[in-house]
């Protein structure tokens, strides 16, 4: 029987970090240790500990579960990421996570991590719905069950938003200099944006701690990006054939990765840059870029393609008529972007193009496909609106929408019944599974998910393209839906 992973002795000499994990202190908390985080921030760690060594481990924190506990505490936080390119697979043992707490009924043990004497940055990757955030008004959402509770039960909070302002009060009433905050979630202008949320939210607890955290806390903004599928059974054994040993932790990724950082840290930072990543003082164009060009075009793929019954985004990409959706949706976001130096837009689509089509990484359209209401404003409403206003063609946006609008409605013509994941699943289960692009559209704005720079026009092209179940727009794949609309597919 295979032995599992649990201390870095364990491994070969061949297999093990190029450097001594526990000659590293720590000066990173990171509340969401997901696949992603494995894949991204504490890869970067990694590398940087490995060229230059430093206090710069990382203590997770899961949120919502013991699973990320369970999983790397018995490995010591060690674990196989293998990442997988068009040439085949490497793989490295990451040693830059130290521990994992999971604080799902009690938050204490993080609040206490953070504000360690040690730790430097505190980041995150808890996805888009976790934060409790009104995007519009860059402020909290007050009616968000996180929010709600803590701003009622603040000496035990739950939420992101309640467990950093709590670790930040510690820090003013003992007189500690603040930690960074580090958002690493695919939000507009998301270090802006946190530090309007946390302000917010904190304002209603202690005005003067709010005016503290003004002053002192600094929030950088950064671009993320790194396909990274959930783990399969797959993924564990492929990790356990190449280091001999069980490997509950490990993840796989795509071969490419890019972080680009606002170079904001007043207590000091790794040496990312070492690792690939880039320092700007300003990430919004990146970012803009990213959601615009990659999520965009990620999420249509993922709706049309799932009810297409493609499984993997690759699979998508395999079929001739998807395929030129594809392409049509990564030329027109493009259109939308202000120009980047150093950026050629065009090659950068072709790079999506190929990380898609990539045989080696099996990510699921469904699993893309969740999180729609959290997602669609700034990936395919914000451009729809410049777009507008630029007088270029909108039917790549309005078919995106058509799409997501036929999976939020739950009808099963053609394919199997699924659940909708979304956190508000339950305002959007009441559309009826036979209603007209007219009565959807007028729910969705009654429940406020629709902007309204573009709610009537998007009311518009909804009709005009004949957004219904009834009409099975996704048969033989979707040529019926296009052929009166786009009979070229430009």
């Amino acid at each position: 029987m295979t032995k599992r992973i649990t201390h870095l002795r364990d491994l070969s000499a061949n297999n093990r970090p190029k450097y001594d994990p526990n000659a590293c202190g720590t000066g990173i908390v990171h509340l969401g240790v997901g696949s992603f985080h494995k894949a991204h921030q504490a890869y970067y760690t990694d590398k940087v500990l490995e060229k230059s060594g430093g206090d710069w481990r990382i203590i997770g924190v899961s949120l919502r579960s013991n699973n990320a506990q369970n999983e790397l505490r018995p490995q010591k936080g060690l674990y196989t990421l293998l990442m997988k390119g068009q040439s085949g697979t490497t793989s490295r043992v990451i040693g830059s996570i130290y521990d994992v707490l999971s604080v799902s009924k009690n938050s204490e043990p993080a609040i206490h991590a953070m504000v360690s004497k040690n730790i430097k940055i505190v980041s995150l990757t808890v996805t888009e719905k976790a934060y409790g955030l009104d995007l519009t008004n860059f402020r909290c959402n007050t009616n968000h069950p996180d929010i709600a509770f803590d701003l009622k039960n603040f000496h035990s909070p739950r939420g992101v938003l309640g467990i950093l302002t709590k670790a930040l009060e510690f820090c003013k009433y003992r007189g500690l200099s603040p930690f960074s905050i580090l958002c690493c979630d695919n939000l507009p202008n998301n270090g802006k944006l946190l530090r309007s949320a946390i302000l917010d939210f904190s304002q209603y607890i202690d005005k003067k701690l709010c005016s503290w955290i003004e002053d002192k806390v600094s929030f950088p903004s950064t671009m993320v990006d790194r396909i990274t599928p959930s783990p399969t059974q797959k993924t564990y054994q492929e990790a356990t054939k190449i280091i001999h040993l069980k490997d509950h932790a490990a993840v796989e990724t795509e071969d490419f990765s890019q972080w680009i950082i606002e170079d904001n840290f007043p207590l000091g930072r790794p040496n990312w840059d070492s690792a690939g990543a880039i320092f700007t003082n300003d990430v919004g164009p990146f970012e803009k870029m990213k959601l615009r060009m990659l999520n965009g075009t990620h999420s249509m793929l993922a709706y049309v393609g799932f009810h297409c019954g493609h499984r993997y985004v690759r699979d998508v990409m395999n079929d001739k008529v998807l395929s030129k959706l594809v392409n049509r949706h990564l030329q027109i976001a493009a259109q939308t972007l202000k120009p980047i130096k150093g950026i050629d837009y065009n090659n950068y689509a072709q790079s999506l193009v190929s990380r898609f089509s990539n045989p080696e990484i099996a990510h699921e359209t469904f699993q893309i496909a969740m999180d729609g209401s959290e997602k669609m404003q700034q990936r395919i409403f914000y451009p729809l609106k410049d777009a507008i206003s630029l007088n270029l063609n909108i039917r790549p946006f309005a078919f995106a929408i058509a799409a997501w609008l036929r999976h939020i409605s739950q009808s099963y013509h053609d394919c199997a019944p699924y659940e909708l994941r979304d956190p508000i699943a339950d305002q959007l289960s009441p559309l009826p599974k036979e209603r007209s692009a007219h009565s959807i559209s007028e729910y969705l704005s009654r429940i406020g998910l629709l902007i309204c720079e573009i709610l009537n026009f998007m009311h518009q092209i909804l009709i005009r393209l004949n957004y219904c179940c009834e009409s099975k727009i996704y048969h033989n794949k979707i040529h019926h839906f296009l052929t009166p609309y786009n009979k070229q597919l430009q």
